[in-house]
């Protein structure tokens, strides 16, 4: 039975099926009453053959206000008397009740000090503000097609489409929402990414679907994932357990792997600091339903699509055990009701990580007792005199149940998934801090500028540090010879080009998994270890707050991932034990598997196989072992992905992308340069206010940037006194150390205001047009 306190959307549908039409008109307000009213042919569902009116639509005017807001934005319609008071009547069942039982479950295990790796998953992916409300949104819209589906016995082919009524008002509602965003943002980009593009306002911005560069491949081709039924074929094969692909092809002993001789773990922190950037897939609402039991429950029942384990495997518990797992969450998207997985941050490399992806979000992390333009910062802690994050909310913080003795929540920051690491914590720490020695500066600079302006020219020239490193610094060591060819020289901005993150690339970008350390290392100024915990296991540090309150601060940690090598990836060690057994585990609670998250979270997403995009990126499509052999070099391992998958049609896009040879002197093989080459040239090109493009930096302050650098940036923000000049590289102490005084800065003299020249460094256009 469905959740009694889940609220429904309302929506009017036609629906064709078998060559009758039928008229849906939705009047309910809870997936109970609609579970009741399905199968009772109650008042408040009204459904059944009727002849359409001549229009063949639904006016807006039939619209609730709550799908109005969900989905379509506020509507000036009015509605029916009827419909007004069955919303009114049947208002007391509370929206949230979900999300509510779920923040009081997971208090209560943080009140009994035990909660299970998925309820740090769950912490790490939770939706907040508008984010929350679209996942919300599509997960009433899906339950109730799949309900309708089955009350009205449709069968075959079959499909659902919002009236043009419809469409048409939610065009208006986004133009009208555009042209107010365009006039209030138009020199600074906004916190969400709307209206960077002016003639499609939504392209790149936070909670939309991400893009698709192939179809989705689903089972029913709607939404089940490849793999849900079991014995299914594909391309005449079963698809093989994802567990049992990763035992066999992932899974790397922490003691056998292989040193990068040539990259450090800076390197590969900045990816992942990269990443948290522009994509976030949320976990699907419906996976907080109290009702539902992804940890006990092995079968497939959205949005439960659990792992199982193989026979044979050694972390098995019992016979039917296997490892929770819970759907991405979709987006409404009236265009289309094939799942779309939703991105809840803005595509654009905007240093979102910093400032956040949603205007609630981005304000609750400002300094609001004065008008200074700073991010607030820890109030109870400061790392040797310098400035910590502030903590989110103790009472739902999962990070206290790390060590219970401490007491120390989460950080909170403007990405949800800052304490997963402590590299991680660690950046975010420095850019918060980078922030507001950007503000003090330009304050001395322009006394004259208030909180807002100080704010604004602070954050842009954070956005442009974050994107000259990743693309100067960054992407040339990881694609080296496929860079020029995929990346070429900056041109300027192209309205017509899509920048939103493809899901393809959500998970091929996951590459950087497989650089990881089963280790984490802190050092001292002499970059010696830092006493008993200096070598900690990396599953012991994750969402540990703790370790930087009470171990020292970010110094230790920036000098480990400073002085440590990248762990190397190899065909036979991709993925170390710690990721691959031990991800988010707690004491004596069996941990997650890294590998087999990512593979289900691929066939989750609908995402083709492996010759699909090799097809797309014009690379060869091998059909067997002896053309698998030559792609991968690797005889032995081809003939593993046969055994597993029967085809390589069916490999599953993660494992085999990462399994291919490097590109010459690079750190990923061809597939993966072209999904990370294509969407990294997308990012800038459509990107408005990319730092390059003329009008958004006057050429002084471009020249000005141009002597930036993450060593710089280090400096500046913490007690480390010598550094690298490349810190992605490895470096040995104190042979390939310099000074810090000797670190180029950034001249900060072009900012200075001059009244006859207004605001520097900003263009006004157009206001946006309609999406």
């Amino acid at each position: 039975m469905l959740d009694k306190g889940k609220s429904f959307l309302h929506e009017g549908l036609d629906i064709i099926s078998n060559k009758r039409k039928y008229i849906v008109f939705l009047l309910f307000s809870n997936a109970y009453l609609l579970w009741r009213c399905l199968h009772s042919r109650a008042l408040p569902v009204i459904a059944g053959e009727i002849h359409l009116p001549k229009s063949g639509r639904i006016l807006a005017s039939h619209l609730s206000p709550r799908v109005s807001r969900a989905c379509l934005g506020p509507s000036s319609a009015v509605m029916s008397k009827y419909t007004q008071h069955t919303w009114q009547r049947r208002s007391d069942c509370r929206e949230g009740a979900s999300w509510d039982f779920f923040i009081f479950s997971l208090k209560r295990k943080l009140e009994e000090k035990f909660v299970n790796p998925m309820d740090f998953l769950k912490h790490l992916k939770d939706p907040v503000g508008r984010t929350r409300s679209a996942v919300r949104a599509a997960d009433y819209l899906e339950t109730t097609l799949k309900l309708l589906k089955i009350r009205l016995h449709i069968s075959g082919k079959w499909r659902f489409n919002v009236t043009g009524n419809v469409v048409q008002t939610r065009m208006s509602y986004k133009k009208l929402r555009a042209e107010n965003l365009s006039q209030q943002h138009d020199i600074y980009r906004t916190i969400t990414g709307e209206c960077n593009n002016r003639r499609h306002s939504h392209l790149g911005s936070s909670n939309h679907a991400f893009a698709r560069w192939l179809p989705a491949v689903y089972e029913d081709g709607v939404s089940v994932p490849r793999g849900a039924s079991e014995g299914k074929l594909y391309n005449g094969f079963p698809l093989p357990l994802v567990r049992k692909v990763s035992n066999e092809i992932a899974y790397t002993a922490n003691e056998n792997i292989t040193q990068d001789e040539e990259l450090s773990l800076v390197f590969m922190h900045w990816g992942q600091w990269v990443n948290h950037d522009i994509d976030l897939t949320p976990a699907s609402g419906a996976g907080v339903n109290p009702e539902l039991h992804c940890e006990t429950h092995c079968a497939f029942k959205s949005p439960c699509f659990p792992i199982k384990f193989p026979p044979d495997d050694p972390r098995m518990l019992r016979s039917n055990s296997c490892m929770p797992f819970i759907q991405s969450a979709s987006v409404c998207n009236p265009g289309t009701f094939t799942r779309e997985q939703i991105n809840a941050v803005s595509s654009f490399l905007d240093a979102s990580t910093v400032y956040g992806s949603e205007d609630s979000v981005a304000k609750s992390i400002r300094n609001q007792t004065n008008q200074l333009g700073l991010m607030a910062v820890n109030q109870n802690f400061t790392d040797a005199g310098l400035e910590l994050l502030p903590f989110e909310n103790k009472m739902k913080s999962v990070c206290v149940l790390t060590n219970k003795s401490a007491n120390i929540p989460c950080f909170k920051a403007g990405d949800k998934r800052v304490t997963e690491n402590l590299g991680l914590s660690a950046l975010h720490t420095v850019f918060l801090r980078e922030h507001n020695r950007l503000v003090t500066e330009l304050k001395k600079l322009n006394p004259h500028w208030d909180g807002e302006k100080l704010y604004q020219e602070s954050r842009k020239i954070v956005i442009a540090i974050n994107q000259i490193i990743t693309y100067r610094d960054y992407l040339p060591l990881l694609l080296a010879e496929e860079t020029s060819k995929w990346i070429p020289l900056y041109s300027g901005y192209n309205e017509t080009v899509d920048p939103r993150v493809s899901n393809v690339f959500s998970l091929a970008f996951r590459f950087g998994h497989t650089s990881v350390q089963p280790f984490v290392s802190r050092l001292n100024n002499s970059f010696q270890p830092l006493g008993s915990f200096s070598h900690v296991p990396l599953h012991l540090t994750f969402c540990a707050t703790w370790r930087i309150i009470k171990e020292g601060g970010i110094d230790p940690l920036i000098r480990g991932m400073v002085a440590d090598h990248a762990k190397l990836m190899k065909q036979n060690q991709l993925l170390v034990e710690e990721l691959q057994n031990h991800l988010f585990e707690q004491t004596e609670i069996m941990g997650l598997d890294l590998a087999a998250l990512n593979m289900q979270r691929g066939r989750d997403h609908g995402l083709p196989g492996y010759n699909a995009w090799r097809r797309f990126c014009g690379l060869s499509q091998p059909q067997n072992v002896d053309e698998l052999s030559e792609v991968l070099g690797n005889s032995k391992l081809a003939k593993k992905f046969m055994d597993l998958y029967g085809t390589p049609d069916n490999i599953d896009l993660w494992i085999g992308a990462i399994a291919e040879p490097f590109a010459p002197h690079g750190r990923v093989g061809p597939l993966l340069a072209c999904i990370i080459g294509t969407q990294f040239r997308n990012l800038r090109d459509g990107d408005r206010f990319w730092w390059e493009k003329p009008g958004v930096f006057t050429q002084q302050q471009l020249h000005a940037l141009r002597n930036i650098s993450l060593p710089m940036v280090i400096c500046g923000n913490t007690r480390i006194k010598k550094i690298p000049r490349d810190v992605f590289k490895v470096n040995s102490y104190p042979e390939n150390f310099v000074d810090c005084h000797e670190i180029d800065t950034l001249d900060l003299s072009p900012w200075k205001d001059e009244p006859e020249s207004g605001a520097k460094g900003t263009q006004l256009s157009e206001v946006c047009h309609k999406s």
